[in-house]
């Protein structure tokens, strides 16, 4: 057998397995939530034929509760597009409305995450009470602050009140531009690990990059080295068995699943942990847009070339990381860690001067738009250029507003979207949002490879943002996310050069994208525009 056709083979083997892996974690799922599915619609038929009578006044309950919730959204102090968005199904549909906004429009099934975010910021004025007389951590005050200049005092002041998180000096960054370079340091780092491992990440599938970390925190975990990874159950979904957590303990990890989704009335459905975070003895975190799956490496093909990108932290801001990933778990595990046992080790290394960096995270439902916000704020602060990259271009009224201003102002805006998608509704979603930039003078560019996950942004060679934070309605308003505010490292000049690189294997988007599409594709663009708050 020629050499050609053994390649062939193999590869024909290799995509049978996965899709017979892919096709039993998908068929265990299904019957899961179809049997809890089936069991709720059972019991709603059940008390329908035997309270028969009483179905009017049930309709009835069911229009007072859609006009109760029609005058709550009303009277939120939240996006006019969210409320339009809920209000229209609510008139539409006040049989049913009513019940769909009080399963999945509310937050007051968030107690947790809004837990998250009081023990989050508890515990970074323990890092400042405790931390910092015994050197393990060194935070910039706003004196410090105010000697960067106005425009990154008043941003790190920003997300100091409105996430908890501090400004960090004594940080060493190092910006991956793939998933291939962060996935060999990570791997790297991992083997080093001394006391403990934090991980935590929306998906995480089973190959060539998950086996191999789980192979170095298995072999660290029996060291004696203290491991936690937390995943998120919808995320993972169709990527790991059912009670993969089990298959984790029995190696000597500790695994929680963030948010079980059982059923489409599960609570909470909708605020999902997006959040890509590895912690190393608080010495090492690494942050960004890549997940635990062989596509982000390119292992795997998926959509053409995946490109996304991490940044690492080494130094005092590495604590800073465990501590926000400590605060989601104890919150949601419903346990409580003596934050002091993970304290970094005191080390009299020289300290790192390498510009400010400032891990944050975003918590929906604790009253901030922490992500929105940081993007914003460097939108209009920007000067000479706005360089960014995302794979969901799906913006509200204030990120349209300011990005329009801000070309229409001189300012060189740029923007980096898939040309190939991963989701067509989303995609068709992205570019229906093109005209009003082009109109304003953003120059916009498609990555042609295949599909761009990495959420970054870069202004004026001063600061620069690497994170999980896209640019949609969800990871905006509903999820967890997290990402790195940058100014003045290296990093920052780093993200720069690689939007660069990326802009010149992209093509640039010139035509009226709109004009092409057919009347009912431009009809169904903008339903979609209309509930796009909602996907």
């Amino acid at each position: 057998m020629s050499r050609k056709k053994q390649t062939d083979a193999h590869i024909s083997v290799g995509a049978r397995r996965y899709i017979n892996r892919h096709f039993h974690i998908i068929f265990q799922r299904m019957v899961y939530v179809l049997l809890f599915a089936s069991i709720q619609i059972a019991v709603l038929i059940w008390l329908f034929v035997r309270m028969h009578t009483w179905i009017p006044y049930f309709f009835v309950l069911c229009m007072v509760l859609s006009l109760l919730a029609a005058i709550h959204i009303i009277n939120k102090n939240s996006n006019p597009a969210i409320k339009i968005a809920w209000l229209i199904p609510l008139f539409t549909l006040p049989i049913f409305g009513g019940l769909l906004y009080l399963m999945f429009g509310g937050h007051h099934k968030n107690r947790r995450l809004n837990d998250a975010g009081v023990n989050m910021r508890t515990q970074y004025e323990m890092i400042q009470g405790d931390a910092l007389p015994h050197g393990a951590i060194r935070t910039q005050d706003d004196a410090a602050m105010a000697l960067h200049g106005r425009d990154a005092a008043l941003i790190s002041h920003y997300i100091k009140n409105a996430s908890g998180c501090p400004p960090i000096g004594n940080t060493a960054t190092d910006y991956y531009p793939t998933g291939e370079a962060m996935f060999a340091a990570l791997c790297e780092a991992l083997a080093r690990a001394e006391r403990y491992i934090f991980l935590e990440y929306f998906i995480i599938e089973e190959g060539t990059f998950w086996n191999t970390v789980l192979d170095i925190l298995t072999e660290r975990a029996a060291a004696g080295v203290e491991v936690r990874v937390m995943y998120d159950d919808f995320g993972s979904m169709l990527t790991l068995p059912i009670a993969y957590e089990r298959t984790l303990r029995e190696r000597g990890i500790k695994a929680h699943v963030f948010n079980p989704f059982n059923t489409v009335l599960s609570p909470r459905p909708n605020n999902r942990d997006h959040r890509k975070i590895t912690v190393i003895d608080g010495n090492v975190a690494f942050v960004g847009g890549i997940n635990l799956a062989d596509e982000y490496i390119n292992v795997r093909e998926k959509h053409g070339h995946w490109k996304d990108t991490a940044v690492r932290l080494t130094g005092d801001a590495a604590w800073s990381v465990a501590v926000q990933f400590l605060a989601v778990w104890d919150a949601d595990t419903r346990t409580g860690t003596d934050y002091q046992l993970y304290l970094p080790a005191k080390t009299d290394a020289p300290r790192i001067e390498n510009g400010i960096v400032q891990p944050y995270t975003d918590l929906p439902a604790d009253g901030e738009l922490v992500g929105e916000t940081v993007y914003f704020q460097m939108i209009t602060r920007a000067e000479r250029y706005i360089y960014l990259t995302t794979p969901y271009l799906i913006l509200d009224h204030e990120l349209l507003g300011a990005l329009q201003t801000a070309a229409k102002s001189g300012i060189d805006v740029r923007i980096v979207t898939p040309h190939i998608p991963d989701k067509k509704s989303v995609f068709f979603l992205t570019r229906s949002h093109y005209q009003p930039l082009l109109d304003a003078g953003v120059r916009i560019y498609e990555y042609t490879p295949g599909f761009i996950h990495a959420k970054s942004m870069v202004t004026d060679d001063r600061f620069a943002v690497v994170g999980s934070i896209n640019f949609d309605y969800r990871s905006l308003y509903l999820h967890l996310e997290n990402a790195v505010w940058m100014y003045n490292t290296s990093s920052v000049t780093a993200v720069r050069d690689d939007i660069v690189s990326t802009i010149a294997q992209s093509e640039e988007v010139h035509e009226d994208v709109l004009g092409k599409m057919t009347f009912v594709r431009r009809l169904w663009l903008s339903i979609l525009r209309t509930f796009a708050p909602l996907m």
